[in-house]
């Protein structure tokens, strides 16, 4: 038994658990000693990631079931357990959250000198909350792990202090919001915050009635005993829209898509490469995970919804895209409209379009990041994200302006980038179901690559304004090591093999065929 324990404690419960005791270290150390603060966090999150690949060396690709799978009892009572396993599908958004959170912790490496143990520990819990998410196969875990993700960007932060006498006490740092109302950018920033959590927040109260209906009819916590079980079609109508009203909020949707534009222009750039690329994959692991494959008569029923809306959403948010002058809106308008594409191919009901979802879902982890760091760097020197002020920065900036072009590319879906290999997939599903739809969803593409390209030309090509930028200063070696892996993930991604059963399983298990 002992045995068995640590062989489940390398695989899965390591990953877990060391971004925990690296959160939990820095509040021994004094704010004054921000150096040693900085290489815990960061000593953390490294080791978190070349952990998280270790369950893909004995991962089992020819089954779809959950592996590794533990149970641990953490309330009192009959059948509530605490469950956590992997399969082909939450494995890469694992090593998605485990690579991101290190990139998060050096670009904002000199801007910790305030609040950085803050900072430091906001950032780890962050990590262990989304890493949780994606191995739990608790049902009420499921809603609460997802729910404790906003917290380390709003909220009250408990930090150890030392007492005059030499002893430790809880005390609350007085601020309100951790990553956007701490270290956000802009006078707005607690409303983006206050924003931010309340839609997460109020989208999920239905579903948490919904969890403890599936919960008094099973008897059990256990998802994948609840995945097993027949629900009457009313009763899977109930639980879809339960469910939808909190994972549409996440994805986002329109018209609950407000707050991440908000979000993203008023977080630090840290802030928006983990925003970008996480949590909107809460909302559509939620519908894999949850809604498609446990309610498929629902599903079956709301597709021409989501269709509809969907298309709607992409058309929408790339003209609106057009329209902004903000380099961060551009980009958060961008994704929506990538976003709403995904639950297309989710929701089309063949495995060519729910196997393609998932790709851009990693590359939308990687592309939108990128491009958020590229502004990060622009606002570092210039101070400024409004698109008017900038042009002709391919004769002062050559090296971002490379990587800038190259992030458009992915953008803007060209052929052999990550997002081709993704979204060609959805709309060859979408295809089989409805034209129409596959139709819109290619014309939001054209709109893609419009946009794309507009805001590459507006800023890297034309004249210099010296009225407006007075420093010019190319992206150093820290910055070009940062942006490496993001240009080689978005430049070449293939579909994992471990993938294919799990998908296979979902389309079977949903009767969609």
């Amino acid at each position: 038994m002992l045995e068995h324990f640590c062989e489940c404690y390398s695989d899965l419960s390591g990953p877990i658990l060391c971004p925990v005791l690296g959160s939990i270290t820095p509040l021994f150390i004094p704010n004054s000693r921000i150096r040693p603060i900085r290489l815990i966090g960061l000593c953390a999150s490294f080791i978190t990631f070349f952990y998280s690949p270790v369950p893909r060396i004995q991962f089992d690709p020819s089954t779809a079931k959950s592996q590794f799978v533990e149970s641990l009892r953490w309330l009192p009572y009959e059948n509530i357990n605490f469950y956590f396993g992997i399969d082909g599908i939450s494995l890469f958004f694992v090593i998605l959250t485990t690579f991101l959170i290190p990139i998060c912790i050096l670009v904002g490496w000199s801007g910790m000198r305030s609040y950085g143990k803050e900072y430091i520990t906001a950032s780890l819990i962050r990590e262990f909350l989304m890493i949780a998410v994606f191995r739990m196969l608790d049902l009420l875990l499921f809603y609460v792990l997802p729910e404790s993700v906003p917290i380390p960007m709003f909220g009250y932060l408990l930090e150890l202090r030392p007492t005059t006498t030499g002893q430790f006490r809880f005390g609350v740092t007085p601020y309100s919001t951790i990553i956007i109302g701490v270290w956000g950018s802009r006078q707005r920033k607690i409303k983006a915050a206050y924003k931010f959590f309340l839609y997460t927040l109020l989208g999920s109260v239905f579903m948490l009635l919904g969890i403890i209906f599936i919960i008094f009819q099973t008897g059990t916590t256990d998802l994948q005993i609840s995945l097993t079980t027949e629900f009457s079609e009313r009763r899977q109508i109930f639980l879809w829209i339960a469910s939808f009203a909190s994972f549409a909020v996440k994805v986002p949707m329109v018209p609950v898509h407000i707050w991440l534009p908000e979000a993203h222009v008023e977080a630090p750039t840290a802030g928006s490469v983990i925003l970008a690329g996480i949590p909107s994959k809460l909302g559509t692991h939620g519908f894999l995970r949850f809604s498609i494959p446990m309610f498929p008569e629902a599903t079956l029923c709301s597709t021409p919804f989501i269709y509809t809306s969907s298309a709607i959403a992409i058309i929408y948010t790339s003209l609106t895209t057009l329209r902004q002058i903000d380099l961060k809106k551009i980009i958060a308008y961008s994704s929506v409209a990538h976003m709403n594409l995904v639950t297309i191919g989710m929701f089309s009901r063949a495995a060519a379009g729910i196997g393609g979802s998932i790709l851009p879902m990693l590359s939308h982890g990687l592309v939108p990041s990128a491009l958020f760091l590229c502004v990060g760097v622009l606002y570092d020197r210039h101070k400024t994200r409004l698109v008017r002020y900038y042009g002709g920065l391919v004769s002062t900036m050559p090296n971002l302006s490379t990587i800038f072009f190259s992030s458009t590319l992915a953008n803007m879906s060209s052929p052999g980038t990550s997002s081709f290999i993704g979204e060609f997939p959805i709309l060859v599903g979408a295809f089989q179901r409805n034209s129409l739809v596959a139709t819109l969803a290619a014309l939001g593409m054209i709109l893609g690559a419009a946009y794309s390209l507009w805001l590459y030309n507006r800023v890297v090509s034309g004249n210099l304004k010296p009225d407006f930028l007075h420093k010019f200063s190319d992206s150093n070696g820290r910055e070009v090591s940062i942006f490496i892996p993001f240009i080689v993930g978005g430049a070449t991604v293939l579909f994992p093999d471990c993938m294919h059963t799990s998908v296979s399983n979902l389309v079977q298990h949903g009767k969609f065929n």
